[in-house]
């Protein structure tokens, strides 16, 4: 933000001194002119730029919401302002990094971008299970065009404290990342890390309690000790006999209850259900501040919370478990929640079908800026649903738009990540399946006017397979 006030349409500036100038007033004029002819996303001389992951091939992109929109740059790469390297390369030149998820800093400066597998080359790194990786880069550096398809905007890497990194909560000295994976499995993830977003510093482990129904997972204690821990007692290739012991945890929301009390809620793959942790227990040093576990549909991967934190919401992706998706979002009531109420759950909303036997595998979800509306990719159903959070809570039908999204070469859309604009205007959404060569940018970026309920840009050329997206404004 750069702190410029617009003026409102009616002319009035909202108290100018009676001594202005001629030119301050002319000047003021201007200003109001300006006000009234600039998009409804941006204010006098902000724009909006979108950051997605590129996933396959590494590169966070930079992208013009403006130019995005723009009837003569649909269906093409135009709207790309630059590409930074989430890593130094390979010292025999070969790109390295693996971006998934990202979260960017209270002041927009900084980007903190989530490698899930580190600095990995996707074509040779095919497992699961790389050690978590996050990179700082400067979001100045990543705006200007001078710096495309370079590290310039790279200031450092933080290791995420485990394996499969992928959530991510920003507090006001650390991150808090979510570790879903073991040493080269998808299965055996259970620790949440808080790291100093200064120095780079493990603070702190939360470590989830093991087992769902069925499996009693009793070989490996929680909290760690030695010499038990990765890769002791899994199976190097997942699934595994074990599968549905660790919860893997995917995504991370932070929820606010009532009284004030934060809370981190955990999206687990591979137990299917949602892990609530008591934040102020976790500061204090509590490696077992998991204070309750709500069951799920299957595979919970994508988790946010509405802007005051007092629900948080769950798509039911993919199982680690087993080979199905989901095709509900369910709704937490942070309150009921953290008192461990067996109803916590309060409400489920079918997305991107009609038919409950589909699976649409909803995947990462946003909210208004207003609380209203979530937005929710659907990776299979090749969707996008709408669905009003005062009806769902209200037992009512309330998936209320759903947006069909196409791709120029006719292949699948599959859409992934999801974030909306500050004035609740546009939806961005990432997709794409991705493709080998991973060096060939295949993936796209589409813009929905939550208005009209349709697409109104499409940008092409975005990574390869790319997954989250964040917005700044300069």
């Amino acid at each position: 933000m750069n702190g410029l006030r617009a003026i409102p349409r009616n002319g009035h500036a909202g108290g100018v001194a009676a001594g202005t100038s001629s030119l301050s007033r002319l000047t003021l004029v201007i200003a109001a002119l300006l006000a009234t002819v600039c998009g409804p996303h941006e204010s006098v001389g902000e724009s909006t730029f979108i950051l997605a992951t590129g996933r396959r091939l590494p590169y966070l992109y930079a992208i013009s919401l403006d130019r995005a929109i723009a009837p003569a740059n649909d269906n093409t790469p135009n709207a790309i302002v630059g590409r930074a390297k989430v890593a130094l390369d390979r010292l025999d030149g070969q790109l390295l990094g693996d971006p998934a998820n990202l979260v960017v800093s209270e002041d927009g400066g900084t980007v903190y971008v989530v490698n899930h597998h580190g600095a990995i080359d996707n074509v040779e790194f095919r497992q699961h299970g790389g050690r978590g990786m996050i990179a700082v880069l400067d979001v100045d550096a990543v705006l200007d065009p001078e710096n495309d398809r370079t590290a310039n905007a790279l200031r450092r890497h933080l290791d995420s404290g485990g394996f499969g990194a992928l959530g991510v909560v920003l507090l006001q000295d650390m991150l808090i990342v979510g570790n879903a994976e073991n040493h080269l499995t998808e299965d055996g993830g259970n620790r949440i890390s808080f790291i100093d977003r200064r120095t780079g510093s493990l603070r702190g482990t939360v470590e989830l309690a093991l087992g769902s129904p069925g499996f009693a997972c009793e070989e490996y204690p929680v909290p760690y000790v030695a010499p038990y821990g990765p890769p002791r007692n899994l199976a190097v290739l997942a699934p595994g006999p074990g599968l549905g012991c660790f919860p893997n945890p995917n995504g991370l929301a932070l929820g606010r209850a009532s009284d004030g009390s934060e809370y981190v809620f955990s999206a687990n793959g591979g137990t299917n259900d949602v892990s609530v942790i008591s934040l102020a227990r976790a500061l204090e040093g509590d490696r077992l501040a998991e204070v309750n576990r709500i069951p799920m549909e299957v595979g919970p991967w994508g988790i946010t919370a509405t802007p005051e934190g007092r629900h948080v919401i769950v798509a039911n992706g993919g199982s680690q478990r087993e080979n199905r998706s989901g095709n509900v979002i369910s709704i937490i009531d942070v309150d009921r929640a953290s008192a461990a109420d067996e109803d916590a759950e309060v409400a489920r909303v079918l997305v991107g079908s009609d038919d409950p036997r589909e699976q649409t595998h909803p995947l990462i979800l946003s909210v208004t800026p207003d609380g209203r509306e979530v937005i929710v990719p659907n990776v299979r159903a090749n969707n996008v649903s709408i669905v009003d959070l005062d009806l769902a809570l209200a037992g009512e039908h309330a998936e209320v738009a759903r947006i069909p999204l196409r791709r120029a070469d006719g292949r699948p859309a599959r859409p992934k990540g999801s974030a909306v604009t500050s004035d609740g205007r546009y939806a961005v959404i990432s997709g794409g399946p991705g493709s080998q060569p991973f060096s060939e940018e295949t993936g796209y970026v589409y813009v929905i006017d939550l208005r009209s309920r349709t697409v109104v840009g499409t940008v092409t050329g975005v990574g390869n397979d790319p997954y989250n997206l964040a917005l700044v404004r300069r």
